[in-house]
């Protein structure tokens, strides 16, 4: 379950809250829904309360009505930080969503950043970075005078991009994470931009590069139309997708997953007349490989020539 530091504003029903935690620590799931439920008629605009109280619900298994507590926390708080539709959702098994809470993506990197490299390098066995730049090295790419680096996070795929670029951007949605970067000195530039809601300009880039960031947009077709737009003619455009058999499936790990033929079909439609896609695996979730695609695109066919067989790159 998910930490919430979030008080209700009412004493007494904080008291309650409390007590509950206490019997859901010692198993007792359907003792701690009941006691959080009356503390919710005390406070019933508590958005966290809701969203524990589904919790509670689901681990006593009782899912209509988690999937109804869920549903309440993202009324209770319409920008929904806590995720409470995602979750309602994946309990439903129907997503009614095919974008992820902005307001959830950054409270969750803002509160991980202190860890979150030493959490995904050290634990989750993380490689997005290096897998990325194999890809852009076998695709031609050598060197870009302006790059953008979308979700740019802590830097770390500017660790290994700043080398080959005369000019280096990065936007992320949390300010916990772009301190964290900034503290590296990589970037010429950082700003706190939700990329899923930038707008068009008259800026152009000879490489954008996203690396475990669109599994937390879900659907694709706007980011990727504002990447066709914003590349110089020779430039590339390259990121990673988390492998779905479905063409936007929401996973149990609150993360998207995305198809192979989704990708293709995507970046088709949006104009890229080179395509490379590589199956790989990025990292590890519960001691699990999670596979993965890292795809590198250009608006002029790639200057390459290689057959694919899944494991390599291939010309689609």
């Amino acid at each position: 379950m998910v930490g919430l530091p979030f008080t209700s504003g009412d004493p007494a029903a904080d008291r309650r809250a409390s007590f509950a935690e206490t019997m859901a620590d010692l198993g007792d799931w359907g003792a701690a829904a009941e006691t959080l439920a009356g503390a919710l008629e005390r406070v019933p605009g508590w958005a966290a309360g809701w969203f524990r109280l589904g919790e509670y619900l689901s681990c006593a298994g009782q899912t209509e009505a988690a999937a109804l507590a869920f549903e309440r926390a993202a009324e209770a708080d319409p920008s929904d930080r806590l995720g409470a539709g995602l979750k309602r959702d994946l309990l439903l098994g129907a997503p009614l969503a095919e974008t992820m809470p902005a307001a959830f993506v950054e409270l969750l990197f803002d509160q991980y950043a202190p860890r979150f490299e030493t959490s995904l390098v050290d634990k989750l066995n993380y490689r997005g970075p290096e897998v990325l730049w194999q890809a852009l090295v076998q695709s031609g790419f050598r060197r870009a005078a302006r790059a953008l680096d979308l979700g740019c996070g802590t830097g770390l795929a500017g660790t290994v991009l700043r080398p080959y670029c005369g000019w280096l951007g990065g936007y992320d949605i949390s300010a916990g994470m772009l301190a964290e970067g900034q503290a590296k000195g990589l970037y010429d530039l950082l700003e706190k931009r939700d990329i899923g809601e930038l707008e068009r300009s008259t800026d152009r880039y000879d490489l954008i590069v996203a690396v475990d960031v669109f599994m937390y947009l879900g659907a694709l077709e706007r980011i990727i139309g504002w990447c066709a737009a914003s590349l110089s003619p020779q430039g590339r455009l390259a990121f990673t997708v988390e492998l779905g058999s479905a063409p936007v499936q929401l996973r149990d790990s609150c993360r998207f997953a995305h198809s192979r033929d989704y990708v293709q079909g995507l970046m088709r439609d949006a104009g890229f007349a080179g395509l490379q896609i590589t199956e790989t695996v990025l990292r590890q979730d519960r001691g699990q490989d999670v596979a993965a695609l890292c795809v590198v695109a250009a608006p002029l066919p790639l200057a390459l020539d290689l057959e694919g067989d899944g494991e390599a790159p291939a010309r689609v």
